[in-house]
């Protein structure tokens, strides 16, 4: 169940404590009696328990440390230092206590997910594709029928994407979602790979202002974007980017 549209960014906002009170105990009474809204925001709560969690962080490398300082000598001008007392002259004791710790911690977790709140279309997919995978919101109508997931899209959103199934070419429809993209609700239809998810998201062309062919990579993901017939499609998995590019032909030929 899928909650309501003009409610997400308050959702988000009251997650991330922005909210004043008024809006709060409005959105917080509004939670106590719409389920798909209360769905939608434990979802969002899942996600954040997730990425907090101490065991996706990992271990910034001794080498860093040294690297930082480098660079703060490197930057520091000679002329200040003159003119600066001892004991602010060397980095050392700084970054030895808790200000390294806590540069170490924010770059780990840099390296350990991609950015959730990003300016790049490109950041931006790959922020919902982690999300669907980590908050086990991958599809809200979950079949491999075409014939159940494209209906689903119709009073949703307003345009009629296409669903073909690829099953034959080694890609099967698993369903499909509503998702949010760049202030506005699109749709992901959803694949598999073998072990591996591909979100498909579809939106009316020219919505951003990307080149037509891009075929890149973000974070350890691949991203493979074409338009056709008035809407623009990009392709996210963790797959091998030259299997995300099969996709790509597998879906464009059987869509046209």
């Amino acid at each position: 169940m899928t909650g309501c549209e003009d409610r997400l960014l308050q959702l988000h906002a009251l997650l991330d404590g922005e909210l004043d009170a008024v809006n709060s105990v409005a959105i917080e009474a509004h939670l106590k009696s719409c389920v798909g809204c209360a769905e939608a925001f434990a979802r969002l709560e899942a996600v954040h328990a997730q990425i907090s969690d101490p065991a996706l962080q990992l271990q910034a490398p001794a080498s860093l440390r040294a690297r930082i300082e480098a660079d703060i000598a490197a930057e520091r001008p000679g002329r200040v230092l003159g003119s600066m007392p001892r004991r602010s002259r060397s980095a050392g004791p700084w970054l030895a206590g808790g200000a390294f710790s806590a540069m170490a911690a924010s770059l780990a977790l840099l390296v350990a997910v991609p950015q959730l709140t990003t300016g790049t279309i490109q950041d931006q997919l790959v922020a919902s594709h982690v999300r669907s995978l980590l908050a086990n919101h991958l599809t809200d109508v979950a079949t491999s029928n075409r014939h159940v997931v494209k209906p689903w899209f119709n009073g949703r959103i307003d345009f009629a994407p296409p669903v073909p199934e690829l099953a034959a070419q080694g890609f099967p429809l698993v369903g499909g979602r509503l998702d949010y993209l760049d202030g506005r609700v699109v749709p992901a239809i959803v694949y598999r790979r073998r072990l591996h998810t591909i979100n498909l998201f579809v939106i009316p062309a020219g919505t951003f202002s990307s080149p037509v062919g891009i075929a890149t990579r973000r974070e350890g993901y691949s991203l493979v974007r074409w338009t056709s017939g008035g809407l623009e499609f990009w392709a996210v998995s963790d797959i091998d980017p030259g299997d995300l590019e099969l996709f790509h032909h597998a879906f464009a030929r059987a869509a046209s």
